[in-house]
């Protein structure tokens, strides 16, 4: 069974093997105003309807193919925990149909059947008895829990005595180590502290390398960018859209600031060039528009012309380029020199206080640094419509030699309600040339002394 796709991506599946099928899956929950009436109703001793639908999830499609690591974002309330309960049998859909190949082990509630006055032992036999286990396959794999939990002599304390993190560590450790061939996981992987963080990602990438099916639901975006292969957009119980991360994760932004429209529908501010058209202009010194200009603006300066942009327009962001240490229109810049991006802002209505700012991200799309003038306290004051601000921020390049998208932003709170007068995602391009790169991101520029 395949869920409903065109005909050419139909195709294209049948080379490959389906972990999870989504097919137009619906969840509806009742909404009583008190208790008496779900009992007037399920009793027949009301002839109206007492209850309120809600819509946890409408029509929701998706396939997981065998191997892919899938993360689904979205904010709180659009129906992702929900339908990680349904894919895992924990909930039944209202409408739709689901099909799943392969054992899962979930991560949604970390804990979830762990009986508080048994010791950890005797839960983790509770807990592989309810996945399935038999004893002689739990005592095959309970040095490994017991490693990977790492609490010491507290595993034969009862759980209730256990700290907080104690017992995440056991539950983490109990879920991962059953050998799934499908894995789900619900924000699971920010448990415990920074080196137990650090082990679950290791266990996670380790899944990824074994060829496992990973469905991963996390806020941390840059973990979805690094990890996923696959990103779906949830809002509202909607699928908005799928595809690669960095699509997806720019979209979510959007949505989060109520600015998300369709890219089918003719007003969208996604097809709006504007902007990329005035940067093409600037960078041939002239107000001819031409397609000559834009390749030039994209070859020369580094700039997108296919930008994704959205915003209330009250300020519009233009003219915007890198220059190096000595001013020159430039998209590379030498590793430990100074660089300066700039741009200049139009504003079309009075805004109280603006807040100007860049951020960097590589080509996965997971946001390294970035700033803006409330951070550095360098521009309070209020603005007039009709007039225009030219912004520059300066700094020493430490990044690591390579490809880099910088996104540019104008916002402000208007009665301390967080507005986006213009956003422009990936707008520029950077190339770091390096002849010496270190480990991560940044080079530390450590001085070195060895006698």
């Amino acid at each position: 069974m395949y869920c409903k796709y065109t005909s050419s991506e139909r195709a294209e599946m049948e080379d490959k093997k389906i972990s999870i099928c989504v097919d137009h899956i619906s969840k509806i929950y009742k909404l009583y105003d008190k208790p008496s009436d779900r009992m007037k109703e399920a009793l027949g001793l009301s002839r109206r309807k007492l209850h309120k639908e809600h819509y946890a999830l409408r029509g929701v499609d998706m396939t997981i193919f065998q191997g892919e690591t899938v993360g689904i974002i979205g904010t709180n309330g659009s129906g992702k925990s929900t339908i990680l309960k349904i894919i895992t049998g924990v909930l039944n859909p209202t409408s739709g149909n689901l099909t799943v190949n392969g054992r899962i082990s979930a991560l949604l509630e970390l804990g979830a059947g762990f009986n508080m006055e048994y010791n950890g032992i005797e839960n983790i036999y509770l807990n592989g008895t309810m996945m399935g286990f038999s004893e002689k396959e739990i005592d095959e794999r309970l040095q490994d829990i017991l490693d990977f939990a790492d609490i010491g002599e507290y595993v034969y304390q009862p759980c209730k005595t256990y700290s907080s993190g104690m017992f995440v560590r056991l539950a983490f450790a109990v879920a991962i180590n059953i050998d799934p061939e499908i894995l789900i996981v619900d924000e699971a992987l920010s448990v415990g502290d920074v080196f137990f963080q650090a082990k679950c990602y290791h266990k996670f990438e380790e899944f990824k390398k074994m060829g496992k099916t990973i469905l991963f639901v996390s806020h941390d975006l840059s973990s979805i960018a690094k990890y996923c292969d696959r990103v779906i957009l949830l809002n509202q119980g909607y699928k908005l859209g799928e595809g690669s991360p960095k699509e997806m994760i720019d979209a979510y932004k959007q949505v989060l600031v109520g600015q998300y429209t369709l890219p089918e529908e003719e007003d969208s501010l996604l097809e709006d060039k504007e902007i990329t058209e005035l940067a093409a202009e600037v960078s041939k010194g002239n107000k001819k528009k031409t397609k000559t200009n834009e390749e030039v603006a994209a070859n020369i300066l580094g700039v997108n012309p296919d930008a994704l942009e959205y915003g209330t327009k009250a300020a519009v962001i233009h003219d915007y380029y890198i220059t190096d240490a000595k001013g020159t229109k430039t998209s590379a810049v030498i590793k430990g020199e100074e660089f300066t991006l700039r741009y200049k802002v139009r504003f079309t209505e009075d805004i109280p206080s603006p807040i100007f700012a860049f951020t960097i991200k590589n080509v996965h799309g997971t946001e390294i640094t970035g700033t803006n003038t409330m951070f550095e306290k360098a521009f309070l004051c209020s603005v007039k419509k009709g007039e225009e601000k030219e912004v520059t921020f300066t700094q020493k390049m430490d990044l690591q030699g390579g490809e880099y998208l910088i996104s540019l932003g104008v916002t402000g709170y208007e009665k301390e309600k967080f507005e986006v007068y213009h956003r422009l995602y990936d707008v520029l391009n950077v190339t770091v040339v390096s002849d010496k790169n270190t480990v991560g991101y940044y080079d530390m520029n450590s001085r070195v002394e060895v006698k």
